[in-house]
């Protein structure tokens, strides 16, 4: 089978924000992350994403403002470069190319021209810090750059590298030795600890930052303490203060742009404040939600940021209070339940933080809201067993939620909740209605609801056990009178075959069949009388997955095994109607069609397929989609179909197909008419010659373009206007689009600005009605000179010629000498008819 080249695999949203250490801008109005290949741009006071600055084509790696405009800022990327950006107006200016994947920059004020970038040395394998000269080109791509070396064996991790005090010197930690280079006089020293402590803890050290304006190294260790170095620039001199707070790994340090205070963050979810020079007094801002990655500064010292694990970065105010939360993607190790999407919402519904449940807009590729699913605190301490979201359920209008919470006690018990929720108008979020505690005696396997219930009041939801058994739990709704208590939940039937395990469970698109796989077996049931209808053979191995068919192909059930098995059962005649061997890690039906999505491991990746149960051919495969295995998919419903007329994207229709990857990314397919579209959504719209003129562009002018129908419509007076309007200039066009701060000085502008507003006027470009106007001009004079040599035989002649004149139409010379006639003051006939 062949790829198909028109649709490819993509980011869409859900990328990782706390990959590098955030950026704030000069004035404390914009922040900017590494985001997958993007660099985004947000808003501190609204939280929302203003520009998303594209380009790089693969993982960007480090963002750095440029210390000689606080308008610019750099960004480098594991595809080879270096690129410059109008982060304000989201302009690139320009790129260098240096040929290695790049994994941290920096800059300093005080070495200009040049970057510090750290990538893999080829022959060594190992990191190096290396000085990149960026030249004065006028060309916007650059490559062939000089690079010279400045650390031959460094940290990948950008926390590991730190510049002193006025860029004197460098500072790396990498295991337990500490290496500091003077650059003046290319000296190198290096100091070690202890693979131990006294205690037995780990030295290692973790992160290093360097005092603004003192002679002062402050690095973080593994054992959670923190040392401030001072006379490291003589290697038998050299002391250190510690302090110790953390419990944990210290995993970021930054000091303040005056270097009064030094900050400190972990996996206790505190962001530490110490006075320089009395360590002893500390500031504490706690319960900021998740450990912290990162910590950052406004140069302006107004705004603390800090990234946390759960894929957050929190703007805070002078560590006095968080003023703002910028929330991606909650993303964990794993995600335990399976990805739905909210009806209501069109919403992203998954495990986000420990104990909630979150919603992610897909198409503003922002965090809803979060729903507290266990309602405890949340304790950051490793070993600790705490209440866990497992598994999730929604119905097909939205309007219940099913959940399942378990903990696992030191003696190997389970502790398991069973939570009914149902979503509330008022508040327009989901209210707890129901708790059941040990719901089953053994771990739920599955879970789904009926999706047609007989009427809207009630609700149908089955829950399958490795106790053996399956419950059908029935909502029951209070009688009228009783308006004080909401719904209620309750067992409505116990199943079970053979005293076999059920590992899963689905109902059919119309609620009439319900098929439960109890190991090796399939079983079919009447949800309506809880009786047992039939059960259906298949190849030997336990079942797996099992889905049904919809629209025109809803009779037909399809289930995978263990064994690397795909099987497609005939429910009208209760038969196997074909299977084929694959190791299918997940299988999913798409809710508008009948389309159904097989993800398949091979070799260490996955492979797509899409088919019709009803056909043998798939609409579309897809080789190598991505590493590993793909565990959790959905697809999404679009808001408006797409029309393709090519056969393999047909099934993209209606639909749009995601997936987690190996390293929880969220991707998706998209095609290339959809991709051509976004592209050209982002251009500048041209006005159409129609659209009223604003002063503004009469200033300026727009070129017409020329053609018959301008020679139709010459004589209109709009038209006629339009024609001889200023010409706009290549120069206008640049002054206008490019960003005032990079333009050249304003005397060298004005004259090119002027002369581009002229209108070069020759005899045979004379305007028409000027001549008009002129020819006007020399009548009256004419008429002047007549009608003062013939006296009252002249008036009378004219006034014929009005008279014979006024059934033709009268030319433009006629119409102004008639209005200026009508403007004549007539006062004075009153005066002779009174005498």
């Amino acid at each position: 089978m062949v790829e198909h080249a028109n649709i490819r695999v993509v980011h869409r949203g859900g990328s990782k924000i706390n990959f590098r250490a955030p950026v704030v801008s000069s004035d404390s109005k914009f922040l900017l992350c590494a985001s997958g290949n993007y660099v985004k741009v947000y808003s501190t006071a609204t939280e929302e994403c203003i520009h998303e600055l594209r380009g790089h084509t693969d993982l960007v790696t480090g963002v750095l403002l440029k210390p000689s405009n606080h308008l610019q800022v750099y960004s480098c990327s594991a595809d080879g470069s270096v690129r410059l950006w109008d982060f304000a107006d989201g302009i690139l200016i320009k790129s260098y190319f240096v040929g290695h994947p790049i994994s941290a920059i920096y800059a300093s004020a005080h070495h200009e021209g040049v970057v510090f970038i750290v990538f893999r040395d080829q022959r060594t394998e190992l990191f190096q810090l290396v000085v990149l000269h960026l030249p004065q080109s006028a060309e916007q791509i650059v490559e062939g750059l000089e690079l010279s070396a400045v650390l031959p064996d460094v940290s990948a991790s950008p926390e590991s590298i730190a510049f002193g005090r006025g860029g004197e010197y460098a500072a790396s930690v990498k295991d337990v030795h500490l290496v500091v280079y003077f650059f003046k006089k290319s000296q190198m020293f290096s100091f070690s600890l202890k693979q131990d402590n006294k205690k037995g803890r780990k030295n290692t050290f973790t992160c290093v930052a360097c005092h603004p304006k003192d002679d002062v190294i402050s690095t973080g260790h593994e054992d959670g303490k923190i040392r401030l170095w001072r006379n490291f620039n003589h290697k038998k001199e050299y002391t250190y203060l510690t302090l110790h707070w953390h419990h944990n790994a210290v995993s970021s340090l930054c000091f303040t742009p005056e270097g009064t205070n030094l900050l400190s963050g972990g996996v206790e979810s505190v962001l530490v404040q110490w006075k320089y020079g009395q360590e002893t007094q500390r500031d504490f801002l706690p319960r900021l939600g998740a450990a912290i990655t990162h910590i950052s500064v406004s140069p302006d010292g107004a705004l603390f940021c800090t990234s946390h694990a759960d894929n957050k970065i929190t703007i805070i105010e002078s560590c006095v209070k968080v003023s703002a939360v910028i929330q991606g993607l909650v993303k964990g190790e794993s995600v335990a339940t399976d990805m739905m999407v909210d009806p209501r919402t069109k919403a992203l519904v998954l495990n986000g933080k420990p104990g909630h449940l979150q919603f992610y807009s897909l198409q503003r590729d922002k965090l809803l809201f979060n729903l507290d699913i266990v309602q405890q605190e949340y304790i950051h301490e490793l070993g600790l067993q705490q209440f866990e979201v497992v598994k999730a359920a929604l119905d097909a209008a939205g309007e219940r939620l099913a959940t399942v919470e378990e903990r696992k006690q030191k003696a190997a018990e389970l502790e398991l909740h069973l939570k009914l929720w149902t979503f509330d108008q008022q508040t327009q979020s989901f209210v707890l209605d129901t708790t059941i505690s040990a719901p089953h005696e053994g771990g739920i396997t599955a879970m789904c609801f009926c999706p047609a219930a007989p009427d809207h009041q009630t609700a149908t939801l089955v829950s399958a056990s490795k106790d053996g058994h399956f419950k059908a739990w029935q909502q029951t709704v209070p009688p009228t009178h009783m308006e004080d208590e909401g719904p209620t939940w309750s067992c409505d039937f116990v199943g079970s075959y053979h005293s076999l395990a059920p590992q899963c469970c689905c109902f059919s698109a119309d609620g009439s069949l319900l098929a439960v796989g109890f190991q090796g077996v399939v079983t079919l049931w009447n949800p309506a009388t809880w009786e047992l209808l039939t059960t259906l053979s298949q190849p030997p191995g336990d079942i797996r997955n099992l889905c049904f068919g919809r629209l025109s192909c809803s009779k037909y059930l399809l289930g995978t095994t263990v064994k690397n098995l795909l099987c497609c059962w005939n429910l009208l005649t209760c038969s196997l109607e074909w299977s084929t061997s694959m190791d299918v890690s997940l299988l999913l039906s798409d809710p508008l069609s009948e389309n159904m999505a097989a993800f398949c491991s091979l070799n260490g990746c996955t492979d797509l397929f899409v088919f019709k149960p009803c056909e043998p051919r798939p609409l579309f495969c897809q080789k190598a989609v991505c590493p590993g295995k793909v565990t959790r998919a959905v697809f999404s419903p679009r808001d408006a179909m797409q029309e393709s007329c090519d056969e393999s994207c047909q099934w993209l229709n209606r639909s749009q197909l995601y997936f987690l990857g190996q390293h929880m990314d969220l991707m998706t397919f998209i095609t290339k008419a959809e991709e051509e579209q976004l592209m050209a959504s982002n251009k500048q719209l041209a006005i159409d010659d129609t659209v009223a003129m604003t002063p503004f562009q009469l200033l300026l002018g727009q070129r017409r373009q020329g053609g018959e129908d301008d020679l139709d419509q010459s004589d209109r007076p709009d038209t006629a206007a339009r024609e001889h309007l200023p010409q706009g200039s290549a120069a206008v066009k640049e002054l206008l689009q490019t960003p005032a701060h990079v333009l050249p000085a304003a005397t060298f502008l004005c004259s090119v600005f002027l002369q581009s507003l002229l209108i070069s006027v020759t005899e045979s470009s004379k305007p028409k009605h000027v001549e008009e106007e002129m020819e006007s001009e020399k009548e009256e004079e004419d008429s002047e000179e007549e009608e003062m040599q013939t006296g009252a035989f002249g008036a009378k002649r004219s006034l014929m010629g009005a008279s014979e004149a006024a059934a033709p139409a009268m030319t433009r010379a006629q119409v102004r000498e008639l209005r200026r006639v009508k403007k004549l003051e007539r006062g004075w006939l009153s005066g002779l008819l009174d005498s």
